[in-house]
């Protein structure tokens, strides 16, 4: 199925794999995924094939297709479209084949349907409930026609809809193959047996492992309906016995933005965070026995209908995950990871107006790698896809070139980006760009995390700021981590970095050697490899990249951080903030000695938040230190 939608697809997006297929047994439940699946579509498919069948119950025939893409009937946001095929062998379902992609665009206001100022669903784009779009194996033109007729580049979203059919077809036929192969009720008996077997392999592993209840929260930046202080995803883990459950009724109500998550894409994020724990497990509807997740309505983690949701991928989904690390990492300490860079889109669309274009509409749709967090023996991994979508692949920047009038003007590893520990975070990655000509055309950005910042833990500091600077006319303005439809034209320029992970344990208890090793790759600054890592290093010949370690000046600087690092963090912040627009501060001295959070764009001390952010060094890193 992958290969298919792969070689057919039309949209660049769905090409760099935001893509997953999955086989779901006459009841909806999964029996596989696919190998290279994103996470995100994790735990949403089988609610959605359910959904479907209960929908269409007493009206599902031989040849039928469904397309769906409604977030609030088991899926995540309406980018995500999903198409499914009923099975049948000797008028008898037996299966439900289904795919889904991320269409680059589904309507609504803004290009690629990323709408910070939606307050509803409305605003975002076109919902899409279960519908058939081949009824008995004829071709609904008027649906299908309605539907893409609504979203931009309809041409494309028609490819995307035919070449995820195409895909369900193909598995309808292998499966077939296996019945007339093998028989129908053994093809079944596999169906249940795959199962099963999961079942009893996540059981007894987690059997083997100490009853308990684990706590922590996360956080998204901020409820713009509300005053500044972060927004808390309250997540809690109990092993009981073969069984695991979590709650996250301590998470607070959803938000007057498109960051909330539904209760799809949140038991997404609660199956794919443990999943990471256990790679050896395969991944069907067993484990949906095994591991179970109290999602109340109402709150950031299941938003009702019709809240905005589109964002959730980059709001409440990763916080989740993230917080799921934390939570394993003291159960199985062995595979311990700090927290990892916040996903992020950058969207642009107008009209492409460079020659031979005659202004065609264009859709420009990027994410971007970044560092995950360290590990119990080991740094994080560098320049890597994001926690959402570890299968993603990083975009071809001489194909979005082609396609759209952007020119990618940077692309590089972010000195000083990754979270210091005695393992440090993986790095992130700096993108900038340039607009070349168009008209009508419009940006939009969708992140998290400017102040929430990725967090290290065991000891560990924090990465960097996500956000955008937007440049014009030689005017930069930082634009923050949520805003759509800004107008841009020629010439307007823009750079977005993403944070490394978070550090895992104590940075002074990193070998100097080891940082010196990071200031040779770039890796690790001079200056900040004193401040954070209180390694002094004297530089020969930086052209040459020969560096040595100061061993009595790095014992003499530990020594003074580690005596003034608990006042640092207590410091009046009033104090600080002003320090830092006096320019005798900069952004790392605050977020990573002093806890300090301001406002990037205007340098305003957000008191709530420096307090909330404080509190969480103080759990996550000072309680660590000796």
């Amino acid at each position: 199925m992958a290969e298919q939608i792969q070689r057919t697809c039309y949209s660049f997006v769905i090409y760099n794999r935001d893509f997953s297929n999955c086989l779901n047994d006459a009841e909806g439940n999964t029996v596989m995924q696919g190998s290279h699946d994103i996470a995100v579509h994790v735990g949403t498919l089988h609610y959605t094939c359910k959904e479907t069948l209960e929908y269409f119950e007493g009206d599902i025939n031989p040849g039928d297709v469904y397309i769906v893409n409604d977030p609030y009937l088991g899926g995540t946001h309406i980018n995500d479209v999903r198409i499914m095929r009923p099975v049948f062998h000797e008028g008898e379902l037996i299966a439900v084949t289904q795919s889904n992609g991320h269409w680059a665009d589904v309507g609504g206001p803004a290009p690629g349907s990323f709408n910070i100022s939606a307050n509803d669903h409305f605003a975002e784009g076109l919902r899409i409930p279960p519908l058939k779009i081949w009824d008995r194996g004829e071709f609904r033109d008027d649906v299908a026609n309605l539907l893409t007729t609504n979203m931009r580049l309809s041409e494309d979203r028609m490819g995307d809809m035919r070449a995820q059919a195409e895909a369900t077809r193909i598995a309808e036929e292998r499966l077939l193959e296996l019945v007339e192969k093998y028989g129908v009720d053994t093809v079944m008996t596999a169906f249940d047996e795959s199962k099963d077997y999961v079942e009893r392999m996540m059981r007894k592993q987690i059997h083997d492992l100490p009853d308990g209840t684990w706590h922590t929260q996360d956080y998204i930046d901020a409820d713009p309906n509300k005053a500044e202080g972060f927004v808390t995803v309250d997540v809690k883990m109990t092993i009981d016995g073969d069984e695991v459950h979590y709650d996250l009724s301590g998470s607070d109500d959803y938000i007057g933005n498109f960051l909330n998550s539904t209760f799809g894409t949140s038991f997404s994020a609660v199956i794919a965070g443990t999943k990471m724990f256990f790679p050896d497990v395969p991944l069907n509807s067993g484990m949906y026995r095994v591991v179970s997740a109290e999602l109340p309505e109402g709150t950031v983690v299941n938003a009702p209908e019709p809240v905005p949701v589109t964002g959730s991928v980059a709001g409440a989904y990763e916080k989740v995950m993230n917080a799921i690390f934390e939570l394993w990492s003291e159960v199985l300490p062995e595979r311990a990871m700090a927290c990892a860079f916040n996903l992020e889109y950058l969207l642009a669309g107008g009209q492409d107006q460079r020659p031979g274009r005659d202004g065609k509409e264009f859709a420009w749709y990027d994410w971007m790698a970044g560092g995950w967090g360290g590990r119990d023996g080991k740094d994080g991994a560098t320049a890597t896809a994001p926690v959402f979508g570890a299968g993603l692949a990083v975009q071809s920047l001489e194909g979005q070139e082609r396609d759209t009038p952007l020119l990618t003007s940077e692309h590089s590893i972010v000195t000083d980006s990754a979270g210091p520990g005695e393992y440090r975070g993986g790095c992130g990655v700096r993108k900038g760009g340039r607009i070349l000509e168009c008209d009508n055309s419009v940006i939009s950005y969708c992140s998290d995390r400017a102040r929430s910042i990725t967090w290290g833990i065991n000891g560990g500091l924090p990465g960097i700021p996500h956000g955008v600077t937007l440049t014009k006319d030689g005017e930069s303005e930082k634009m923050g981590t949520v805003f759509s439809s800004v107008p841009i034209q020629e010439g307007n320029e823009f750079v977005r970095p993403s944070s490394g992970g978070g550090g895992f344990g104590d940075p002074l208890d990193r070998n100097p050697q080891d940082v010196l090793v990071d200031i040779e790759d770039d890796y690790v600054s001079v200056e900040r490899a004193a401040k954070d890592y209180g390694v002094v290093i004297e530089e020969i010949d930086p052209d040459l990249c020969e560096y040595e370690v100061d061993q009595e000046a790095t014992e003499q600087k530990r020594d003074y951080i580690r005596e003034n690092r608990r006042e640092w963090l207590r410091e009046d912040p009033e104090i600080v903030a002003k320090r830092y627009n006096e320019g005798e501060l900069d952004t790392l001295d605050l977020i990573r000695r002093y806890g300090v959070i301001l406002d990037w764009s205007s340098g305003e001390l957000l008191e709530q938040t420096t307090e909330d952010f404080r509190e969480m060094l103080s759990e996550r890193a000072v309680s660590e230190w000796s």
